[in-house]
């Protein structure tokens, strides 16, 4: 059998349909008002309506109250698991050899070492902040935090 070339390629069958032509005559089913019913803005080019319009009604938006706030001074940062860190062989753990690893996607984000999982082996680990269980695991195992 031939390879597939880009000339045989075509849509499937359905996923394509051709567009609705409205206003070609009674006989079509789609004339005179072309499915926009009788009078009013819905039949009007230009009127629709947007998502947020309630007639009237008191919006959604000033009907319910607000609450809470979103603190500016928040820290966000980058969790990796103590199971993640039985990838590195290295005795040292860094943002960076944890980016090469595949583990975090940047090293601007600050990273911060949680304490899932085991870790046996004796590792320094250089993070920006260490959860308590984290921190006695990995001086447990024999090796040492250091935040940066």
């Amino acid at each position: 059998m031939a390879p597939l070339e880009m000339s045989q390629l075509s849509p499937s069958r359905g996923s394509r349909k051709n567009r609705r032509r409205v206003g070609r005559g009674p006989g079509s089913g789609r004339g005179k008002t072309c499915g926009r019913g009788q009078k009013g803005q819905k039949s009007r080019s230009g009127g629709n309506i947007p998502a947020w319009m309630e007639g009237g009604q008191m919006p959604i938006q000033r009907r319910i109250p607000k609450r809470g706030f979103t603190n500016k001074f928040r820290q966000e940062y980058q969790e990796v698991n103590l199971t993640a860190l039985s990838k590195c062989r290295s005795g040292e753990v860094t943002p960076e050899t944890l980016k090469e690893l595949g583990i975090i996607k940047t090293t601007r984000l600050p990273v911060k070492i949680l304490g899932t999982g085991k870790i046996e082996t004796a590792l320094l680990v250089r993070a920006s902040a260490f959860s308590k269980s984290a921190a006695e695991k990995i001086k447990a195992a024999g090796g040492n935090i250091e935040v940066i």
